[in-house]
Parts: C-alpha cells; sequence; structure tokens
C-alpha cells in the first residue's frame, strides 16, 4: 500500500520524506489556506516546491466547478510539474474532464467520494486514482471501511486499474484496516503514520537490551 501525506505543509512533507516510506501527497484548497498560501501564482509555486520535495505523484485540486473552467485550470496544473495528479470532484462535469485527461495521458484523482457507484463511475472513466472519504464517512455513522472493501470488489471484479486512494484518514487504525481490505493507497495525517510505530512491548523490550548491556559493559 502506498503511503501519501495529505498536507500542505513543507515541513511535514520533508519529515515523512526522511522517515523513507512516502509514496506522495494530496492538498487541497483548505490545506492550502490553512498554511497561509493565497493567491494564483503563491499557491502554483507550493505545488512545484511539494513537487520537488518528493518522489511521487502530488494531487492538486481544480477550483472550478464547470467542464471548460476545469479542462483549463487541469491543463495549467498538469503542465506545472510531471509528478502533478489533476484533482477533480466527483460531479458529473468532474467525470467528463477525468475522461478528457484520461485520454490525454494525464493523471487525474477523483475526489469527494462517498458511494461505490460514484467510484464505478470514476473508474469507468479512466481515473487514474479514486478517493473514498472515510472518514467523514465515519463521522455521520457510516462504515467508511466497508466503502473501500465494495469498491476493491467492483474494481477486482472487472480489472479496472483506478487506484482506490482511501483519504480522510484520521488515525491509525484506519491505516492498518485499509491496508487489511485492500486499499491501493492511503492518504492522512503525518501523526497516523507516525502512530504505526508505537506499541509497548518494543518500548519495553528496547528499555530491556539498554538495561543489559550497560549491565555488561561498565
Amino acid at each position: 500500500m502506498k503511503f501519501f501525506i495529505d498536507t500542505a505543509n513543507l515541513d511535514q512533507i520533508k519529515e515523512a520524506q526522511a522517515l523513507g516510506v512516502l509514496d506522495g501527497v494530496t492538498t487541497n484548497p483548505t490545506l492550502m489556506a490553512k498554511e497561509g498560501i493565497t493567491g494564483k501564482n503563491n499557491i502554483l509555486k507550493h505545488y512545484v516546491d511539494i513537487c520537488n520535495l518528493v518522489d511521487g505523484d502530488v494531487s492538486a485540486e481544480v477550483n472550478a466547478l464547470d467542464y471548460d473552467g476545469m479542462i483549463k485550470e487541469g491543463e495549467e496544473l498538469a503542465d506545472l510539474h510531471e509528478q502533478i495528479v489533476v484533482k477533480l470532484p466527483m460531479t458529473k462535469e468532474g467525470v467528463m474532464a477525468a475522461k478528457y485527461f484520461s485520454d490525454k495521458d494525464i493523471k487525474t484523482n477523483v475526489t469527494l467520494v462517498f458511494s461505490v457507484g460514484q467510484a464505478l463511475l470514476a473508474a469507468k472513466a479512466g481515473a487514474t486514482y479514486v478517493s473514498p472519504f472515510i472518514g467523514r464517512l465515519d463521522d455521520v455513522s457510516t462504515d467508511g471501511l466497508a466503502l473501500i472493501e465494495e469498491i476493491r470488489l467492483v474494481y477486482d471484479n472487472y480489472g479496472y486499474e483506478t487506484q482506490i486512494l482511501a483519504a480522510s484518514v484520521r488515525h491509525t487504525m484506519h491505516i492498518v484496516n485499509c491496508a487489511k481490505i485492500g486499499a491501493d493507497v492511503m492518504t492522512g495525517p503525518l501523526s497516523a503514520i507516525y502512530g504505526l510505530l508505537k506499541h509497548p512491548l518494543t518500548d519495553i523490550g528496547l528499555a530491556q537490551f539498554v538495561a543489559d548491556f550497560e549491565k555488561g559493559n561498565k
């Protein structure tokens, strides 16, 4: 399973890259605003800065809601860097744009997916990634992980190559469970990735090793 970090914070991206397990980055207008990145030129430059920090795909989201606007913005984003993936909303216009970009061999990520039907349409349109938001489903008492399982079944039934990108990952167990049920990618906070490192028995065992070494080497 690929590990993406969901942020626009360059320090966090550098830290995740240094850990040696980072495969890509996802961003959106909310994350950009959180980092104080505003204005078109500043946002475009920030995308390039992110691409220069990582080796993998970087999802950059269009703001337009109409088809022509999505195409214009998406082409501009794709021209920024070869690692850019054009992030499109799950709407009729977004699906049409995904097909347009697929035909031009430009990678896409169809986002804000909350049903199997939506994921099926994205795959039919040739999307590179589809992003079901499991955390947001959990927030409304719906099983986000069950949606990942259902999409996996449908994609496997028909051999769709669209990668399931589990988005809105909130914590470490989301990552573990996504791995169990076959998500291709997860994107979430750095804290959730670091959570995979932790186990009390590791801490206890390491403390014992250190204590035993010190006894025999003093």
